[in-house]
């Protein structure tokens, strides 16, 4: 197994990928209550889609993990439920049933372009300075989500933004889990986000913050309101509105895992001569995830940017990815006690792990002017639009109408401008 998972090549042991894994699922187990909560209100079944959200997680780490050997995990996305819910089925009234067939079949475009090795290419072709821009956007979006989820920063009709209330206990425990945290990696100790995260917890069921769990165990809610719907519903998505929809499916999630791609292969040091290995094994075995969620019942997944939780404590191989799925496995059987897995607990990771990504512009050649407004661009719009997406969009926009400007037009490769022209339009007829 340590061969398969090239333990030796990539400096790391059954030890370290086990806390990155439990690490990761600790980040994400947020989205077992999260997920249904959200999609429910699409009228779909609340026990059902807990089912659903932890099966899909399941298969989709062990995917990537095996296929690829990455260590990501890969969930239902934060973002997409969203616009699963509010806009699609609530804001456009379309079924949920027509709605997870539009999940199915953009997946299933997913596959084959992951399949034409279309996605790999066009990861590969971005210029390296763009990557090191996603990868230090990305760090700032995960620590924006953690300063939210911590109650530090809270929206404000004046500023849009502002402080919290530092008084609140919930926040009072994730600054104290930030600070236990700090102290743990300043003092070198290996898993010290995951160390932090134990920590916090206890602190925070010994003052009250956290409520002990009421049970252990938790009979598994049944998959049949929800399994199999979206092959009734498939005759329903050749309408313009669904096909607009199917688009969106596809751009959001195309560029939210690309986006994902690039930061964990960078922070890991997997990155290669600006291409990241095994990219199609990575990207097929995400794109058969959405298949496989849209069937069992939920909305997209996509490999998800807490991975990097899991890197920050050595997480290095799709081990990790393994363990993470063993994690979600177990929660089907222990779903009470994931309620003292809060948001404020893993919080504290989130910014700290989100701090170690953002070290990536620095290798961003900001003396480069035709650099810098795209690259800066892509970085600030991720955490102030609440999506990778979107950031990435709008660096890829800019980027070759700058080296355009500075007649570098031959150093753009020719697929960043075609995408640059999808992206105009994107905004223009679908946005």
């Amino acid at each position: 197994m340590k061969n398969y998972f090239q333990f030796s090549e990539r400096n790391t042991s059954y030890k370290q990928e086990s806390i990155a894994g439990v690490t990761t699922f600790l980040s994400l187990a947020y989205i077992l209550v999260v997920n249904p909560v959200i999609l429910s209100q699409t009228g779909m079944d609340k026990g059902a889609l807990f089912t659903a959200t932890a099966l899909s997680a399941i298969i989709g780490s062990l995917l990537i993990g095996l296929i690829a050997n990455y260590p990501i995990g890969i969930a239902p996305s934060m973002g997409m439920n969203g616009f699963f819910t509010f806009t699609v089925c609530i804001g456009m009234n379309i079924p949920w049933q027509t709605a997870l067939a539009g999940v199915f079949i953009a997946g299933v475009l997913f596959m084959i372009l992951s399949l034409l090795k279309i996605r790999e290419k066009i990861i590969n072709v971005i210029p390296q300075d763009l990557k090191h821009a996603i990868a230090g956007g990305i760090g700032f979006f995960v620590a924006f989500i953690g300063l939210k989820n911590a109650g530090l920063v809270v929206s404000s009709d004046a500023t849009f933004v502002a402080i919290g209330n530092l008084k609140s206990s919930t926040t009072l425990l994730a600054i104290v889990g930030f600070i236990i945290t700090f102290i743990f990696l300043n003092r070198g100790v290996k898993g010290g986000i995951f160390y932090g995260m134990v920590v916090t917890t206890i602190i925070g069921i010994i003052f009250g913050t956290i409520e002990p769990p009421k049970a252990i165990i938790g009979k598994i809610p049944s998959l049949e309101p929800s399994f199999g719907a979206v092959f009734g519903a498939l005759d329903d998505v050749f309408s313009p509105k669904v096909l607009a929809v199917i688009f969106t499916f596809l751009f959001v999630a195309f560029f939210d895992t690309a986006g994902a791609l690039i930061a964990i292969a960078s922070q890991a040091g997997l990155m290669k001569n600006n291409e990241i290995p095994n990219a199609g094994k990575a990207l097929l075995a995400d794109s058969l995830s959405a298949v496989i969620g849209a069937v069992l019942g939920t909305s997209t997944t996509a490999s998800m940017v807490e991975s990097s939780a899991g890197i920050g404590v050595g997480g290095r191989t799709g081990f990790t990815s393994v363990i993470i799925a063993a994690c979600f496995m177990i929660s089907l059987f222990f779903s009470p006690v994931l309620s003292i897995v809060t948001p404020e607990v893993t919080a504290p990771a989130l910014i700290i792990v989100g701090a170690m990504m953002a070290t990536e512009i620095s290798k961003i050649n900001w003396n480069n002017f035709a650099i810098v407004i795209p690259s800066f661009v892509t970085i600030i719009m991720m955490p102030l639009t609440y999506s990778v997406a979107t950031g990435i969009a709008l660096g890829f926009i800019l980027y070759p109408i700058s080296m355009m400007a500075m007649k570098k037009t031959k150093e753009v490769h020719p697929i960043m401008y075609v995408l640059c022209l999808l992206f105009i339009g994107y905004f223009a007829y679908v946005i």
